[in-house]
């Protein structure tokens, strides 16, 4: 059989990775005219791994819809907002989401807890974790939207399944009765079984009065706060800094 011929087979079989570094060793023989049988077969297993994970990645990246393409390697800790490398280190492990633990995130406007959470939540995309990103409000409408043509269980299959769903702006506005009720499904759903990130300007204490109902809002907390990792950011708006940065 002729190299184009087994180049043909592999990508017929999905093995792009493999066809391009076969490609490669054709195009540059005397590279690896030295190299054994089993070595240059290595070469090929490893670019075929490396491509299967780099698909992987982009796939979830897509996936999460992240609102902001974030790096943990561009947070600024010289700003004075509570935040520290070795507790950034820390969440990066990601036994967090291992274990099923949630991460809330407080602070007021302006203090990068979006960019902090799309940099986990990119990050964790990287490690080959599924992460669903939304707004409180666009989840809100979502909910709705499946309510009305009929995909309600589908959505709900889908959040439960995703190991970390982040929830962004919490605590805005007052639920009604049926965000109430969708938002405890989706947290009896995955209690035990996933990892949710919430960010909140509002103050955890303030959560109760936010979600209306006295009962509905126990069993919501019992649920997103058990076990839950608290994390406050300080000081002024980022975006405020940057702004007068950039004026002056």
């Amino acid at each position: 059989m002729n190299p184009q011929n087994i180049l043909q087979q592999l990508h017929s079989l999905r093995l792009t990775g493999m066809a391009e570094a076969l490609s490669m060793q054709l195009d540059q023989p005397t590279t690896y005219e030295d190299l054994s049988f089993f070595d240059r077969l290595s070469l090929l297993v490893n670019s075929e791994s490396t491509s299967r994970d780099n698909r992987k990645i982009t796939r979830l990246l897509k996936q999460a819809k992240l609102r902001l393409n974030a790096h943990p390697a561009d947070i600024d800790y010289r700003a004075r907002r509570g935040l520290h490398k070795d507790t950034l280190a820390q969440l990066l492990q990601f036994d967090w989401i291992g274990h099923h633990r949630n991460l809330l995130i407080e602070g007021a406007t302006g203090t990068g807890k979006t960019f902090l959470a799309c940099a986990l939540g990119r990050t964790a995309c990287e490690h080959g974790i599924s992460v669903r990103y939304f707004r409180s409000s666009r989840l809100f409408e979502a909910l709705t939207v499946a309510h009305g043509d009929g995909s309600f269980g589908k959505l709900l299959a889908q959040l439960a399944k995703t190991q970390l769903l982040i929830i962004d702006d919490w605590g805005l506005d007052v639920l009604t009765q049926q965000q109430r009720n969708d938002l405890l499904e989706i947290m009896e759903d995955r209690h035990g079984r996933g990892a949710t990130l919430i960010t909140s300007q509002l103050p955890v204490a303030h959560w109760h009065e936010a979600i209306g109902d006295p009962t509905l809002a126990d069993a919501i907390l019992d649920r997103l706060l058990h076990n839950a990792t608290k994390l406050q950011l300080q000081g002024e708006s980022m975006r405020k800094k940057q702004a007068e940065v950039d004026q002056a």
